[in-house]
């Protein structure tokens, strides 16, 4: 085998190939089969659970599909094998488990690996983000999480496909919750609680799947104006949602500039099993803010530079939006400060941080800038077109922010 190593220095591709019609069968719906076969491939390497249904497929069986078409490989040249396609390779010595749900492209995974923790299982809907997850983590993620933890999923099921974890991560969306649903079903005498009240939504999966599961240790993060979207109802039922299960909720809004140049605020949610008896506490995010032009390239191209169309209308946009006192404005980037907050929707138009030049119309923050915007390490593997570049930083969470609370989660955790 080490010969055919050698000579095709291509064992994972020759691996996918030979596991393929097997994880064909057991594939959920909605998933690539690479993304199952990744999973094999590292619980084989580590002795992990195996994410699959069918207790026909495991360990000792994979190996002797592979072992039938002279690819089975010792568990140490498997790990060389697979760290060898990830960027960002865990510690060889894992502290912790973590799942990585609502992936993007890993800004969870990045502080959660930082503090010596591994990732098990990770999903994400976006197929654009999933391509970076795989350049960068060397592992496609699953897609749709309700294939996994919808209502047709029983609770044996999920605890069988899920691996078993210390950490489960999210960066859910929210999507509204309905008062008056939960209205309507208490006027005709229905139930109203925990599973009523977050239908239809996906945290309602996430909630299943911390049920099912029962990990130490939630980390939660989402927008701002989650603490405010419907008088504050949404985030009660959340907050509610999470202590039924026996978890302590603590919350808190948390500012990005002092650890990135970039206001963005956002709501983090760490929730500890209380049968831990952890009384956890946020670590403070003091300093001054960072100045964007920390992280601005020397040297950038044209293309970046937007046009004379554009630029004038959004002077003319903004000079309507002032003087009728509401709508969005657009103005060159004060260099000394923070940058605004970077949105999926930023490859648009750029409005949200344009960078003045001398000479010239502002321009547009590179991707590579954007990625600093949001702490992720220079070697982190962007994508080659813009659109899905903006989207997918847009999207993330800021790294730095993420180590500094999960160093503090593995403080009590350990």
């Amino acid at each position: 085998m080490n010969e055919c190593l050698k000579m095709t220095n291509n064992y994972l591709d020759l691996a996918e190939e030979v596991l393929t019609l097997e994880a064909v069968q057991h594939c959920p719906d909605g998933s690539d089969t690479r993304a199952l076969i990744h999973q094999w491939l590292n619980a084989i390497a580590s002795d992990s659970p195996l994410c699959f249904e069918n207790e026909i497929i495991n360990a000792d069986s994979l190996k002797s599909i592979l072992k039938k078409h002279g690819l089975f490989v010792s568990k140490a040249q498997l790990k060389k094998e697979l760290k060898s396609k990830q960027v960002f390779p865990p510690s060889s010595k894992p502290l912790f488990r973590f799942i990585d749900l609502f992936a993007g492209i890993g800004g969870f995974r990045q502080g959660l690996q930082n503090t010596g923790g591994v990732s098990v299982f990770s999903s994400e809907w976006d197929k654009g983000a999933q391509r970076t997850y795989l350049r960068n983590y060397g592992e496609l993620p699953f897609g749709d999480i309700t294939s996994f933890a919808g209502e047709h999923i029983s609770n044996d099921a999920l605890n069988a496909m899920i691996p078993d974890h210390d950490v489960l991560a999210a960066g859910f969306p929210c999507q509204p919750f309905s008062h008056a649903g939960v209205s309507a079903r208490t006027s005709v005498g229905q139930e109203h609680g925990f599973k009523c009240k977050t239908q239809g939504t996906l945290f309602f999966d996430v909630m299943r799947i911390a049920d099912v599961k029962r990990p130490k240790v939630l980390f939660l993060e989402n927008v701002r104006n989650i603490e405010r979207h419907d008088k504050g109802y949404t985030f009660s039922v959340i907050k509610e949602s999470i202590e039924e299960l026996g978890y302590d909720f603590k919350y808190q809004i948390i500012n990005s500039s002092s650890v990135v140049p970039q206001r963005r605020v956002r709501c983090y949610m760490v929730c500890f099993r209380k049968d831990l008896k952890v009384d956890f506490q946020f670590p403070e995010f003091e300093g001054d803010p960072l100045p964007l032009k920390s992280i601005l390239e020397d040297s950038v191209e044209d293309i970046f530079t937007i046009s004379d169309k554009l630029w004038k209308g959004h002077i003319n946009r903004t000079k309507r939006n002032v003087e009728r006192g509401t709508g969005f404005t657009a103005y060159t980037a004060d260099l000394d400060k923070p940058s605004k907050t970077i949105v999926a929707r930023y490859g648009k138009d750029g409005k949200e941080c344009l960078i003045p030049q001398d000479g010239k119309n502002p321009r547009m923050l590179t991707p590579r800038e954007c990625a600093r915007l949001q702490g992720f390490p220079e070697s982190f593997v962007i994508p080659e077109a813009r659109t899905p570049a903006y989207k997918q930083f847009g999207n993330s969470v800021a790294v730095p922010v993420i180590n500094r609370i999960a160093e503090q989660i593995i403080k009590e955790l350990i």
